[in-house]
């Protein structure tokens, strides 16, 4: 058994399709399907069963899972052991981060990052919240950005940011310019982020001291990102929460309003795996990001 046999495994695992995961380790497919033979000729079990014209794991592949996701990441601190032993002239840092702090925070300081570390190549995963908590305990990623809290004990959490929440609709819209009341908020028919989402998490957590929970909302639509569902608001009487700084260029130009509801700042925050030891690569990143000069580069949008 090899490592690239791992790999390929907890591949075709995650995409449950040869040509997917083909694509995504940029091998052929007949190599893929190879090493899946190989694996199960090896063993004398079936890792997968073919349900018509899909994958699904097997009973001993859904075992075998989690045990080559382990064996993965152990090689993995193998190769950042080495890595470090090279300094920053190689390697690899993969980041994930929920989207509105790879899209406001995260670009200055990986732009300042590749210029002094231009040997390290950085791998970001723009996800959610609950997406950005999984990837980091799963080893799958070295650090993680995420809007809000971290309820894991495996990680640990430091505030390096934040921004604001706001709800938005169209200029015409009927509660433009009105102060809200929590039956306006009822009424409203929302466009929404997905669950898993930071800005989600917030809203719900927002709206509890006004005796209003998600459930209470006429949700009609939810989508992935804060651009889509600031997108979404162009065409009907739909109002959504969205990140202020990503609703500023749509202000700015009188296709959106803020409406009368004020949230408190919500928090940027760095999560690392307290049990995994950080690179060289890792250390040097969060020396450059979090140097004092850069907080002022992301300016929290006022709310007047």
């Amino acid at each position: 058994m090899t490592l690239e046999q791992l790999r390929i495994f907890v591949a075709v695992a995650q995409a449950l399709n040869m040509t997917r995961a083909a694509e995504a380790l940029h091998l052929s497919q007949p190599a893929v399907s190879a090493a899946i033979a190989a694996l199960e000729a090896r063993h004398g079990l079936l890792l997968f069963d073919r349900v018509g014209r899909g994958l699904e794991l097997s009973e001993a592949g859904a075992i075998f899972l989690p045990e080559a996701r382990a064996v993965l990441a152990q090689a993995e601190q193998a190769v950042v052991a080495l890595d470090d032993l090279a300094g920053l002239r190689r390697g690899t840092l993969r980041l994930a981060a929920s989207q509105t702090v790879a899209t406001y925070w995260l670009p200055p300081r990986l732009a300042r990052f590749a210029s002094t570390a231009p040997g390290v190549r950085l791998s970001v995963a723009v996800t959610n919240t609950e997406s950005t908590l999984a990837a980091v305990l799963a080893g799958e990623a070295d650090l993680g950005f995420i809007e809000g809290d971290a309820d894991e004990p495996l990680l640990r959490r430091e505030i390096v940011g934040e921004d604001r929440l706001g709800l938005f609709a169209r200029p015409d819209h009927p509660l433009a310019g009105k102060p809200l009341t929590t039956e306006d908020l009822r009424a409203a028919v929302w466009v929404m982020r997905e669950p898993g989402s930071g800005t989600r998490a917030h809203l719900a957590e927002a709206l509890r001291p006004a005796g209003l929970a998600l459930a209470d909302l006429d949700i009609r639509v939810e989508l992935p990102s804060n651009g889509a569902v600031l997108e979404a608001l162009a065409v009907g009487g739909m109002i959504a929460a969205a990140s202020e700084l990503a609703a500023l260029a749509r202000l700015a130009a009188g296709q959106l309003v803020r409406l009368d509801w004020r949230f408190a700042p919500r928090q940027f925050a760095l999560v690392r795996h307290r049990a995994r030891r950080s690179s060289a690569a890792a250390q040097a990143f969060l020396h450059s990001a979090l140097d004092p000069q850069l907080r002022g580069q992301v300016r929290m949008p006022s709310s007047e």
